[in-house]
C-alpha cells in the first residue's frame, strides 16, 4: 500500500485565525469589544454577525409592535451617529427598501401594522 502524503496547510497567524462563534450574548459582546479595540472587526465572522443582527432586529421589531416606540434599541451614547446611520442604511438596502418606504414607516402612528 503506498504511503499517504499529508498535505501541508499554511497556518494563519494567531490574529487571523477565526474564533469559534460565541455561545452567549455576553461572550459575543466581549469578543466584539476586543475585536474593535484591536482594530480587527473581521475577527467576528459575517455569519455570526448576520445571525446576531437578525435575531436582534426580529426581537426588537416584535417588542415595538407589542409595546410601542418606547423600546430603546440601545442605551444613550452606546453607538455613534455614524454607526447608527451606516447600520440603518445597510438594513434598508438588505430589505430592498427605499427612502420613501422608510419615510412612511418612520411617521406611521403607533399600533398600525
Amino acid at each position: 500500500m503506498p504511503a499517504v502524503r499529508k498535505r501541508k496547510t499554511a497556518k494563519r497567524p494567531a490574529s487571523r485565525r477565526a474564533k469559534p462563534a460565541p455561545a452567549t450574548a455576553a461572550e459575543f459582546c466581549a469578543q466584539t469589544r476586543s475585536a474593535l479595540k484591536r482594530g480587527a472587526p473581521d475577527a467576528i465572522t459575517d455569519k455570526t454577525l448576520q445571525q446576531v443582527l437578525t435575531a436582534a432586529v426580529k426581537i426588537y421589531a416584535a417588542k415595538v409592535e407589542r409595546r410601542g416606540h418606547d423600546v430603546a434599541p440601545f442605551t444613550p451614547n452606546a453607538v455613534t451617529a455614524t454607526e447608527t446611520v451606516v447600520t440603518a442604511c445597510g438594513m434598508i438596502r438588505a430589505a430592498d427598501l427605499n427612502m420613501f418606504d422608510v419615510a412612511i414607516w418612520f411617521h406611521r402612528p403607533q399600533g398600525i401594522e
